[in-house]
């Protein structure tokens, strides 16, 4: 099956609480099923008005690793690629596990070219990782409700 996305690729993703956010394929398994995204605000009305235009790694609102249903199901609407797409220009963050009951934490990094294969995971001091986008899989629906909840706290 071919899928209908690829690195760069931008798309509008709907929010749970009306219209959409906007974002970029930062990475992508062989076979699919995983991805890792850059989301960006501020929401819009429409998917139609979403545009390829001041899309930059550093000025994403989350970085997280999720499914690709929405992508497959055709709910979350490609729109387009990043004009000229450089990998090197979206790298894959460093991402965050805390454990609140043992107050442990960990630096964790993936594969440049697997967002599913971590390559190493240092224990570090519980509040040193600040800033950091936390570790996780979601869902799309689980995606959809955290992109949500971050542009409406964030008023975008």
């Amino acid at each position: 099956m071919k899928l209908p996305y690829e690195e760069g690729s931008v798309f509008a993703m709907p929010l749970r609480n009306g219209g959409f956010a906007r974002g970029v394929v930062g990475r992508s398994t062989h076979v699919g099923r995983v991805l890792l995204g850059y989301f960006f605000g501020p929401r819009l009305e429409t998917s139609a008005s979403a545009t390829l235009d001041h899309l930059h790694a550093d000025q994403a609102v989350a970085r997280i690793r999720f499914g690709d249903l929405g992508l497959i199901e055709g709910r979350w609407v490609i729109i387009g690629k990043v004009p000229n797409w450089d990998r090197s220009d979206w790298p894959i963050p460093d991402f965050v596990r805390r454990d609140p009951i043992s107050k442990r934490a960990w630096l964790v990094r993936y594969s440049d070219s697997d967002p599913v294969k971590s390559v190493s995971e240092p224990l570090l001091d519980y509040d040193d990782l600040q800033g950091l986008d936390g570790d996780g899989l979601f869902g799309a629906g689980a995606a959809e409700i955290r992109i949500s909840k971050l542009l409406a706290r964030s008023g975008g």
